[in-house]
């Protein structure tokens, strides 16, 4: 292609032709006709085709250098974490709530933005604030170009520092996240609630405590961390208290933050076994809370005419992955006044005959080479029963059959009116706050914890909530378009090597965007995301 002046009745005129092959020989045929020369001149069209034309062949060689590898980069930044991230931080409210509270103590730096780096850290590779801060430096993060190690801990121990009521500045950003994103929640009807410790390297100040660990390290001291979320899985607030808090003393404390910070005056407290007493009860009742708690079956006092009750089990039956299902059934039982739910997972069941078939299997064989031994192993000793003449033990088939009526079966109180079925279904969403201790622990990796004082931890353990929000609602957009989140390694990957590359070829500055992975564009469609151009040409550094 190329420029052609053609004299035409005393006047030359400018085409743009090009070469093309028509019946075995070469033409030339005419693509635009640019008009009489002199005009051409003075509107500069001519010049305008050649800087038009400069920059694509100054953008394809830029590029194709590049990829080959003849130009190294002068600077390299991630730009997935902050263009995802960034956009649900603001969306959920993170960060308005955070510079308005920030506003009003006046620090020397941008405080959100320290914040919002240790979150967007805690989400991508997690690790120590050391590390954050060498991190932040491969991100783009807008505002955070200035932001030390010095300022990450003290936004941190900002975060869990103590308000004038004595309640931790944490409690306070999760109630104005949720007055924020009101209308999102909606009335809360239902709360999920459950407990889990944390490890800490060190005293841990004044939560640091020895307990029951959950994270199988007894020689630890820990803390114990409790996370509320609402109907859709949505994280609502969290708790924490000293390692050596027993499961018990939880639940009434919880309730009343939801009643009298978070409005949830009829709402539904759903809660693992470990949380109920008759204490707790009572005061549930007294506060006009409905509540579904797990029971511990083999403790309750009633478990005989629970068990033994002949009510007929209503079925359900819940498709599963790959085709197969789960079956399940429950039924109402009242005794004394109190609501029971009796349910059985049929394939629990079978398990559980499985386990104790063994179990009794082992038992025989040890029994040929004398009983001493089995009396001190819990597992045979609930079938064992001492023989007539009070020397030896022998399997006590009732025993047996006592432990066989339990096989697949759960028990919860309530004191709903809700229908069998509906009790059983919400309370095994109870599964989903299980799900938010898993990340937190494997993928936010939020222990073991090596801060010392009481605040640092608490910010520590509180941009681990944050992190939990974004994901949540992350999660939610895109089962909103249709596509499950994809998975999270993956996308950790993609978002890490989406890229802002600057280059200079001939003193002319450029900055490339790198090709993303597959899971970005669902992403950014759920987003309602555009991505940075491919090429962008940028002043010189002598221009500037």
């Amino acid at each position: 292609m190329f420029v052609r002046i053609k004299r035409i009745n005393g006047h030359d005129y400018v085409y743009l032709v090009e070469n093309v092959r028509e019946g075995g020989r070469h033409v030339q045929r005419v693509i635009k006709t640019l008009g009489r020369r002199e005009q051409v001149e003075a509107e500069g069209l001519l010049d305008q085709l050649a800087v038009s034309a400069a920059r694509h062949t100054r953008r394809s060689l830029v590029l194709s250098a590049f990829h080959k590898g003849e130009l190294a980069p002068l600077q390299r930044e991630s730009i997935g974490p902050d263009l995802v991230f960034g956009r649900l931080w603001e969306q959920t409210g993170c960060g308005p709530v955070l510079r308005t509270m920030a506003a009003e103590h006046g620090f020397a730096f941008d405080l959100e933005r320290a914040v919002y780096a240790s979150v967007l850290h805690r989400l991508m590779v997690s690790g120590s604030d050391r590390h954050a801060e060498a991190w932040t430096r491969q991100c783009r993060i807008p505002g955070a170009e200035r932001i030390g190690l010095r300022q990450l801990y003290k936004a941190i121990a900002w975060l869990g520092a103590e308000m004038d009521d004595g309640r931790p500045r944490s409690e306070w950003i999760e109630e104005a996240l949720f007055a924020q994103r009101r209308e999102r929640f909606g009335r809360i009807s239902l709360a999920f609630f459950d407990t889990t410790s944390l490890w800490l390297e060190g005293q841990g100040g004044s939560l640091g405590r020895h307990g029951h660990s959950k994270d199988y390290r007894p020689r630890s001291r820990q803390l114990i961390l409790g996370i509320v979320l609402d109907g859709a899985d949505r994280p609502l607030c969290s708790f924490l208290w000293p390692g050596n808090t027993v499961d018990v003393t939880r639940l009434v404390p919880v309730a009343a933050r939801l009643r009298t910070r978070f409005g949830a005056g009829r709402v539904c407290l759903v809660a693992d076994r470990g949380m109920i007493s008759a204490e707790t009860i009572v005061a549930l009742e007294a506060a006009g809370m409905e509540y579904l708690l797990g029971v511990r079956e083999r403790r309750l006092r009633e478990a005989g005419a629970v068990i033994e009750d002949d009510g007929a089990m209503v079925p359900l039956v819940l498709p599963r992955a790959k085709g197969r299902e789960t079956q399940l059934e429950a039924k109402a039982v009242e005794v004394g006044g109190r609501r029971y739910i009796v349910c059985r997972n049929e394939e629990r069941a079978a398990e559980d005959a499985a386990t104790r078939a063994a179990i009794l299997d082992a038992l025989t064989r040890q029994l040929g080479h004398g009983d001493k031994s089995l009396i001190g192993n819990a597992g045979f000793r609930r079938y064992l029963r001492r023989t007539t003449d009070g020397h030896a033990f022998a399997i006590d088939p009732e025993r047996v059959a006592a432990e066989a009526r339990w096989d697949g079966v759960f028990v919860l109180r309530t004191n709903t009116r809700l229908h069998p079925l509906a009790a059983m279904t919400r309370y095994r969403n109870l599964a989903a706050v299980e799900r938010a201790f898993e990340l937190a622990k494997a993928e936010l990796r939020t222990r073991p914890i090596f801060h010392r004082t009481d605040a640092a931890i608490r910010g520590h353990v509180f941009c681990t909530f944050l992190a939990l929000v974004l994901r949540q609602e992350l999660a939610d957009r895109c089962a909103a378009q249709g596509c499950p989140l994809p998975e999270w390694n993956r996308l950790v990957t993609d978002l890490t090597d989406l890229s802002a590359v600057e280059l200079e070829q001939d003193g002319c500055r450029a900055r490339l965007r790198t090709a993303p992975g597959p899971t970005i564009a669902p992403v950014c469609r759920a987003l309602g995301l555009t991505l940075p151009p491919v090429f962008q040409e940028v002043p010189s550094a002598t221009a500037a």
